[in-house]
C-alpha cells in the first residue's frame, strides 16, 4: 500500500486558493448538507445514478425495503437530472472516503494549480470530474446504484501532475518500511495501474451483482482526462515556469520542505 503524505513544493509561486476552496466546499457539503453521512435525502437525491443520466429520468435510488423500514420518502434530484454530474463530485460516502480524497487533493492540487493558474485549474478540475462520471456511466449505463465523490476529479489532478512533474518526489507511507520518497511517475503510475486492473475485474462483478462498489472506471476516466486536458490548459508562460521548477537543484531533499 502506497499512501502519499506529502510532496516537494519547491518553486511553487502562487497560493493555491482554488485547491483550498475545493477542500472547504467538500467539507461543507459533507457536514452541512449530507449531515456527515446521515442525511439520505440529500445524498440519494444529488448523487449520480447512471440510469438517470442515460434515460433522462429521476429515480428513487433507495430500495423499497429500506424506504419502508426507515420511513424515507422519495427524494427528487435537481432538474435537469444531469446536474448531478456536478453535485456528486462534492459529496462523499463516509469519513474515510472524504479523508482519502481530500488528502490527495491537498498534496497534488496545489502544484497543478500553480502551473495552470486559478481559473484554468478550476475549469480543469470540473471537466475531469464530469469526464470521470461519464466514463463510469459508459461502462454501467443501466446501473441504478448512486455514485458520488471527488475521486474522479482528483484522478484528473493526478493525471495533470504526472504529465507535468513525473520526477517530482512524493513522500509515501509504505507499510513497515515507513516514509519513503519516490518519484511521482512511480506513485501515480502504480495508483493508475491499480484502478485499471480493478476496473477490468469489476466488469465481471457488475454482471453478477448488478453494480455497486468502487467506481474504478471513473478513476481511470478522470486520470486519462487529466493527462489529455492539462496540455490544452497549459500556455507557454506556465510551461516555461514548470520547466524551471523541473530544473531546480536536485540537491534539495523533499523531506526538508514541510509544506
Amino acid at each position: 500500500m502506497l499512501m502519499p503524505i506529502g510532496d516537494d513544493n519547491q518553486g511553487r509561486i502562487i497560493t493555491p486558493y482554488v485547491t483550498y476552496a475545493l477542500i472547504a466546499v467538500n467539507l461543507a457539503v459533507f457536514f452541512l448538507l449530507q449531515g456527515a453521512g446521515s442525511n439520505n435525502y440529500f445524498t440519494y437525491g444529488f448523487s449520480t445514478v447512471p440510469y438517470e443520466i442515460t434515460h433522462g429520468t429521476d429515480l428513487v435510488t433507495l430500495d423499497l425495503a429500506a424506504l419502508t423500514a426507515r420511513d424515507i420518502p422519495q427524494t427528487p434530484g435537481p432538474q435537469p437530472i444531469q446536474l448531478t454530474l456536478l453535485s456528486a463530485m462534492f459529496m462523499h460516502g463516509g469519513f474515510a472516503h472524504l479523508f482519502g480524497n481530500l488528502l490527495y487533493l491537498w498534496i497534488f492540487g496545489d502544484n497543478v494549480e500553480d502551473a495552470l493558474g486559478h481559473v484554468k485549474f478550476l475549469i480543469f478540475y470540473l471537466l475531469c470530474g464530469v469526464a470521470a462520471s461519464a466514463t463510469h456511466i459508459f461502462f454501467e449505463p443501466n446501473s441504478m446504484v448512486p455514485s458520488l465523490g471527488a475521486s474522479g476529479a482528483i484522478a484528473g489532478v493526478l493525471g495533470g501532475y504526472l504529465l507535468m512533474f513525473p520526477a517530482r518526489q512524493v513522500r509515501v507511507l509504505i507499510g513497515w518500511m515507513g516514509i519513503v520518497a519516490m518519484p511521482a511517475l512511480l506513485v501515480i503510475g502504480a495508483w493508475g495501474a491499480l484502478q485499471l486492473f480493478s476496473g477490468v475485474g469489476s466488469i465481471a462483478k457488475t454482471e453478477q451483482t448488478g453494480g455497486g462498489g468502487v467506481a474504478y472506471w471513473a478513476h481511470v476516466g478522470g486520470l486519462v482526462a487529466g493527462l489529455l486536458l492539462v496540455s490544452l490548459f497549459r500556455n507557454p508562460a506556465t510551461q516555461e515556469r514548470v520547466q524551471q521548477r523541473m530544473n531546480l537543484s536536485a540537491g534539495r531533499h523533499p523531506f526538508n520542505d514541510p509544506y
